[in-house]
């Protein structure tokens, strides 16, 4: 008899699921963060680097990642639980992750949304 090796999809269902733990971790350390500890360094980040009123944005930032972060802790109980089948808790995983990778990406750009012209380029001498 020969040992049977684990299936690819089943390999990937198992990092799928594994990596639930610490995506539902960071974003709902962020959520924290901006909530309770009003650290408002993490918020619409572009290039590494909040905008300079992150404040006005913060609510915002945090209603993406707390959502998120209750979404993954939610799949992960459907998970253990038996309560989700494999399509349902793979698509809710998916949308949230790309949906809040989006709602990131938005905010960022938002942040820094600037009506009008830019100022001119000074001429190189």
């Amino acid at each position: 008899m020969t040992a049977m090796a684990p299936h690819v999809s089943l390999v990937l269902t198992w990092i799928l699921f594994l990596a639930l733990f610490p995506i539902a971790f960071f974003w709902l350390r962020r959520a924290w963060r901006i909530i309770i500890k009003r650290d408002f360094s993490e918020v619409a980040l572009k290039r590494g680097e909040a905008p300079p009123n992150a404040a006005k944005y913060a609510p915002y930032a945090a209603a993406i990642n707390l959502v998120g972060g209750v979404i993954m802790l939610w799949v992960i109980f459907g998970v253990a639980t038996g309560l989700f089948e494999y399509d349902t808790w793979t698509a809710i995983a998916g949308v949230t992750i790309w949906s809040k990778f989006i709602l990131d990406f938005a905010l960022s750009r938002q942040a820094r949304l600037t009506l009008g012209r830019k100022a001119a380029k000074p001429a190189k001498e």
